[in-house]
């Protein structure tokens, strides 16, 4: 008998792929193994047990999740024992909602208590009943649970779950709930332990890094995690996420510029330029602020690239606040800026504002600021035409690679990166490994790079790719700066 087969379908952050990736090594620890992807995009994959792990930021979420669930609805009824899980931020807000709308759903269980699922899953089987499971407080830190990563040379660390902020636009710490912070020895036991499996990559992952350190009462202890982190021998790059300007302190930055594995890129979110917009957000900080950290940022490290997380249109944003963020896009210059059209969601305070903008002025707004941003990443990138960087390559970064002989990968501060790439077995870089490229054209969110490569560096995480891969299906989750595994 063949064994059960299993899909996970992923939404949102990034700290959702690292979920992933744990359900991933749940379920193959309890013997399903990871459905072949199909020659065409099909929902579910064909799997026997497929799980959606969802997020709840904004309003499209819900609605592609349910309308996904109604697809598998008729998927299933032509699938005998096919099981159906919702998990993640959706789930924990929703919980007896997903079943009224889909009663076909066999397991629903939420973002504190991931390990349950393969039991959920058995007892939905057994007593051919839906399980729900939500629970209100982690029950497991999610690190500790088996993983099925997706690259055998870069890797999430998780420092922290949960968010101790009051954001008057986030629904986050509803579903994640307060921060809970990991040991550091925990951390750099999971890192030393991923580098002796070949990864030379590690993105550290929290709601609000930046806070790490609160849970045990040591406010410098993220820039003491960066520096333990630059004395593990093997491994070359380390960056981290979802920072609030906040908690930002300035041992951060010293630590960022004296520990060499540090990717000199930092992802510091503004949501808006008004003074009076940061405050009805409940965002802690100001323009001034903010734009403080930038300049020590660039002061300690005149290359940094520097990426920031916008809201267009928040309840009482004027034309007056609105053109005051695009003052601060101005002057800030950011490398890449994720924008957003705001959405209500229920239960937060700004849900419930009355002064909501009018759409088509959020849109108008919007389509200003994506044109803006988009131009001033177009010229910081073309700084760098002509110019020699280090490229570490990667798979799923070039939706195009095939097609026009390239690979990806990212540059030290994060760019992305398109090389041309020799037809030479010897010459081609495997994903994982390291060479110099001449960058040769500079387009707004990429670099181009037409010139042969040079100082070609075979690494032990292009090793581990080899070893690790051969015929393994690529992931159709979401693409978020992480490799998928599949031959070029």
């Amino acid at each position: 008998m063949s064994s059960r087969t299993y899909h996970v379908i992923t939404y949102g952050c990034q700290m959702n792929v690292h979920d992933s990736e744990r359900i991933a090594g749940l379920l193959e620890e309890a013997g399903l193994m990871r459905a072949p992807e199909p020659p065409e995009p099909v929902l579910g994959a064909g799997a026997d047990v497929v799980v959606f792990n969802t997020c709840a930021v904004r309003e499209n979420a819900d609605n592609r999740l349910y309308g996904n669930l109604g697809h598998m609805a008729a998927i299933k009824a032509r699938h005998p024992g096919m099981q159906i899980a919702v998990g993640g931020c959706m789930a924990q807000k929703d919980r007896d909602v997903i079943l009224r709308k889909a009663p076909w759903v066999d397991v629903v269980f939420g973002t504190h208590n991931v390990g349950s699922l393969p039991t959920l899953l058995e007892r939905a089987r057994v007593e051919e009943a839906a399980q729900v499971e939500v629970v209100e407080a982690l029950q497991t830190f999610p690190s500790n649970l088996p993983s099925r990563r997706e690259s055998p040379y870069s890797a999430w660390v998780s420092v922290s779950v949960g968010c101790n902020n009051t954001c008057t636009f986030c629904i986050v710490p509803q579903l994640r709930g307060k921060e809970t912070d990991r040991r550091p020895g925990d951390i750099l036991a999971e890192v030393r332990m991923l580098v002796d499996q070949g990864v030379q990559e590690i993105t550290l992952l929290g709601q609000n890094v930046n806070a790490y350190g609160v849970e045990f009462g040591d406010r410098q202890a993220f820039a003491k995690l960066l520096r333990a982190c630059g004395q593990v021998e093997g491994l070359e790059r380390v960056r981290f996420t979802s920072p609030h300007p906040k908690d930002f302190t300035d041992d951060v930055i010293v630590a960022m510029a004296e520990t060499p594995n540090v990717m000199p890129q930092l992802h510091m979110p503004l949501q808006s330029g008004s003074d009076a917009v940061l405050k009805a957000m409940r965002r802690s900080y100001r323009k001034k602020r903010f734009l403080g950290i930038l300049e020590r940022v660039r002061e300690a490290m005149p290359h940094a690239a520097i990426t920031t997380d916008i809201i267009v249109g928040f309840p009482g944003e004027t034309d007056e606040d609105f053109e005051a963020t695009m003052d601060v896009v101005r002057e800030a210059r950011f490398s890449a800026a994720y924008t957003f059209q705001y959405s209500k969601r229920p239960g937060t305070p700004a849900a419930e504002m009355k002064n909501q903008v009018a759409p088509e002025a959020v849109r108008e707004r919007y389509e200003r600021l994506v044109e803006l941003v988009g131009r001033i990443a177009w010229e910081e990138n073309r700084r760098f035409e002509g110019q020699e960087i280090e490229v570490m390559f990667a798979l799923g970064e070039g939706r195009k690679d095939f097609a026009t002989n390239r690979m990806s990968g990212r540059a030290r501060d994060n760019r992305l990166v398109h090389v041309a790439v020799s037809e030479e077995p010897s010459e081609r870089p495997r994903p994982g490994d390291v060479a110099y490229a001449t960058i040769t054209h500079a387009a707004p969110h990429h670099l181009n790079s037409d010139a042969p490569l040079r100082g070609l560096r075979r690494t032990r995480g292009g090793d581990a790719w080899e070893a690790a891969n051969t015929e393994i299906p690529e992931s159709k989750g979401v693409s978020l700066g992480m490799p998928s595994l599949r031959r070029p």
